[in-house]
């Protein structure tokens, strides 16, 4: 290990790379049950029931996050460890699939297309130059968007945000006074409010695994508290499949492969009304081109993020192996997408490993072995509510607002690209839109203001490319 990993002399020692990798585990494990659930969501397109949806897509998230975690610590030597990336999920979910009408394994093929796309990338080494193309006041708004855009879903999951008919949402009703609400209906959301501050407490007494340590305790005041719901337990166990195989079942039907027995078929888009072979192959690129800019700003701003904060950089102020790591993403992209997965990228979480003392690929190694083990766990996180993982969404996006800090406000003409980079991920129910709104509009100032000069070239292609797609999908 001495001789591969470098421990001793990285300043580490055996003990301090178990421990990181622990930690770090501990850090990200929720994704497992929150990925999962989202997915499920997509079970009625599919013909099938969500809990067994959910099953297969537990265990291609285990199975892409032990393959991407393992090869970014054994190939690039950084205590780093990857999974299906926040905010890419959702994007996947919501925006892919109930947004565009496209199908799960549509959606997968996308993902595929990314992963191909960017193994050729960094091994040309055109990577870092797609993403110069990117402004920098749309490029820090992104994370920000996203992070609305996450716990708009949360609010949404727990019953806490409700839909009306006069102003599109509301508050959902406390009021168990009059009759405006029940028990059973306030519960889940009380659950969710506890679980939630339950999470920024432990997070602030920087516990380590806290998002983990405050899903758990809001699961476990759900079902105590479902003893004061009538019928609460009325048929609990006849839904759930308590042997562990029974997920690698659903995994083998439903997910597994999908990507090429029915990722081509376009038939049920091309079938609704509006659509057409043009406006499919615009929808195909300009999405594809968005999983690519947020899956390639996730990795990069992790990649330095975790590695400052422990200060790995080099004298150069680059992360160690680089080149390697942007590769093990790339590749456990494609991994995810054959297993029936949205984008698989780095994980921000591993600062906590980082922090521990991990300095190298061994931690990952200890991290992808706790993900091979709760494989086999998924009857048990089956079990994780829907209030419960709302919970973590919400703080997600709390974590995630923290990019606009970055954002020049007094700058009118950086403010107005990040602004509607942000709110129109949220607001309309899409992240490439935000991205879109931005990119755009970053242009027009540029135009207006007699700095056309600083328009790169591909700035100009990414915006035309979504400037058409609104024309012809919309």
């Amino acid at each position: 290990m001495e001789k591969y990993f470098h421990v001793r002399e990285k300043g580490s020692t055996v003990k301090i790379e178990i421990m990181a990798g622990l930690t770090t585990f501990m850090a990200m494990a929720y994704i497992l049950m929150v990925n999962a659930g989202m997915f499920s969501e997509l079970a009625p397109t599919m013909g099938v029931t969500e809990d067994r949806l959910y099953n297969a897509v537990y265990i291609a998230t285990a199975i892409s996050a032990v393959a991407g975690t393992l090869l970014i610590g054994l190939l690039a030597n950084l205590p780093l460890a990857q999974a299906s990336g926040m905010g890419l999920n959702a994007f996947f979910v919501y925006t892919v699939c109930f947004g565009f009408g496209l199908t799960y394994a549509n959606a997968l093929l996308l993902v595929l297309f990314d992963g191909v796309l960017f193994v050729v990338l960094t091994v040309t080494g055109l990577r870092e130059k797609i993403f110069s193309a990117i402004p920098d006041c749309v490029r820090m708004a992104i994370p920000a968007g996203i992070g609305l855009f996450i716990a708009f879903l949360g609010l949404q999951n727990a019953g806490i945000v409700a839909k009306s008919t006069s102003t599109g949402v509301t508050l959902a009703s406390f009021n168990l006074l009059n009759g405006n609400a029940t028990w059973a209906s306030v519960m889940p959301m009380l659950v969710t409010i506890f679980a939630l501050i339950a999470i920024a407490a432990l997070s602030a007494r920087k516990v380590k695994g806290a998002v983990f340590w405050g899903m758990l305790g809001g699961t476990a005041a759900y079902y105590i508290l479902g003893f004061t719901v009538k019928d609460f337990y009325t048929g609990f166990g006849d839904k759930f499949n308590f042997s562990p195989f029974g997920a690698f079942k659903d995994f083998g039907e439903l997910s597994f492969g999908k990507v090429f027995t029915q990722g081509f078929d376009f038939s049920a888009y091309l079938d609704a009304e509006g659509h057409s072979a043009g406006s499919l192959i615009i929808l195909l690129v300009t999405t594809a081109l968005a999983f690519c800019l947020v899956d390639m700003f996730d990795t990069l701003g992790t990649l330095f993020g975790a590695c400052s904060r422990g200060n790995m950089l080099t004298e150069k102020g680059e992360v160690p192996n680089f080149q390697k790591a942007m590769l093990s993403d790339a590749i456990a992209t494609v991994c995810g997408s054959v297993c029936g997965t949205s984008t698989v990228t780095t994980f921000v979480e591993a600062s906590s490993g980082i922090a521990e003392g991990g300095r190298t690929g061994l931690s990952a190694v200890v991290t992808a072995g706790m993900f091979f083990i709760t494989m086999f766990l998924s009857p048990i996180a089956s079990l994780i509510p829907g209030c419960a993982t709302a919970a973590v969404l919400i703080f997600v996006g709390v974590l995630m607002m923290g990019a606009v800090l970055k954002i020049d406000w007094n700058n009118t003409a950086v403010a107005l690209p990040a602004f509607l980079t942000i709110s129109f991920m949220p607001f309309a129910y899409n992240i490439s839109y935000g991205i879109a709104f931005g990119l755009i509009s970053y242009i027009f100032l540029c135009l207006f203001t007699g700095k056309a000069k600083e328009i790169k070239a591909g700035t100009w292609v990414i915006g035309v490319l979504f400037a058409v797609m609104f024309f012809v999908t919309h």
